[in-house]
């Protein structure tokens, strides 16, 4: 106050702002107008906005959310009427269960996080499952407006569903061949979960990335797969002997079983024969029994002597002796 008396009272005060006076009068009038424009057409400007091919544009209206915008040039009322949120949808996420990503491709390195991977299965023992989910957004207003933290929503309900389906899997279904089923059921719940909180997630991919037993015991668990294995081994090796075996035993069985029919025909044929020739020398023996029985002898005599040369006696009859040379006989055949 005592300042501006002072300038009242002071006639240099009083002359120089006469002159301010003046100098602004004499600006012209559109000079104003054209900065009143320039700073509504700025402040009307900053209500223009891209969304990229990859983003969906979110629009609140006095912080509600009023509509969704495609990718492209758009516009929505400057602050504080209406602002834009934009979310990546095409993004793929990821969330790792058990172990951390230190640096990326392409020399990885990793941390495992203990606390996170050992897990109880359900007969009694501990696993080290490892874990990696992949996820992207499927309802933009959701994912949005719903979540806080997707990341550790995602990471806290997949690392839970884990848990829960190691813990109905003894450690060998967990270790060998539920580990596929495990992730597939993983994927399958985590998803169904998301969507019970309205998260606006999609789960792209779960990945069991390593399932072991604790280091502490892990020495004693490859002796027991060495065995396991060597067991399964030597049950294909007795698998394939069989399949070897099997069937050249059936064929030795036809092969023999063949023969013994062959042989049987043989045999019933033979009789058959000898039964024929049985009954055609019955016929000519009822014909002329005593010329039957001297041919019969002499026919075996022949058979059971080959070589040798055969006289046949038949006695003397009034006083001379009948004798037959056989070989005579033969040799005048």
């Amino acid at each position: 106050m005592a300042k501006f008396i002072d300038r009242l009272l002071d006639p240099d005060a009083q002359q120089e702002e006469g002159q301010r006076q003046v100098t602004l009068r004499g600006l012209p009038g559109w000079v104003g107008w054209i900065a009143i424009v320039l700073i509504v057409a700025i402040y009307l400007a900053s209500g223009i906005y891209t969304i990229s091919p990859s983003e969906e544009g979110l629009v609140k209206r006095f912080g509600q959310y009023v509509r969704t915008v495609d990718p492209g040039l758009h516009y929505h009322l400057p602050t504080p009427f209406e602002s834009v949120v934009v979310v990546n949808t095409l993004e793929v996420r990821k969330a790792e269960i058990g172990f951390r990503t230190i640096s990326p491709a392409p020399n990885p390195r990793y941390q495992t996080i203990e606390t996170e991977a050992l897990m109880l299965t359900g007969d009694g023992n501990i696993a080290h499952v490892e874990m990696v989910v992949q996820y992207r957004v499927k309802d933009s207003s959701l994912f949005a407006f719903n979540l806080i933290d997707a990341a550790s929503i995602v990471k806290q309900a997949a690392e839970a569903i884990l848990r829960e389906q190691v813990a109905t899997r003894s450690l060998d279904e967990t270790l060998t061949e539920q580990r596929d089923t495990i992730g597939i059921d993983s994927r399958l719940a985590l998803q169904e979960l998301l969507d019970a909180y309205d998260t606006g997630i999609l789960i792209a991919n779960v990945q069991l990335q390593d399932v072991k037993p604790p280091k502490e015991v892990i020495s004693a668990f490859d002796d027991v797969n060495s065995a396991r294995q060597d067991k399964e081994k030597l049950i294909n090796q007795a698998d394939r002997y069989a399949l070897d075996l099997v069937p050249r035993a059936r064929g030795q069985a036809q092969e023999i079983g063949n023969q013994a029919e062959a042989y049987k025909q043989a045999r019933i044929k033979g009789s058959e024969g000898d039964v024929a020739r049985f009954v055609e020398v019955l016929a000519k023996y009822e014909l002329g029994e005593e010329v039957t029985l001297t041919r019969m002898y002499i026919e075996t005599m022949e058979e059971i002597l080959p070589g040798m040369d055969k006289i046949i006696l038949s006695g003397q009859e009034d006083g001379l002796l009948k004798l037959l040379n056989l070989d005579s006989m033969g040799g005048d055949r």
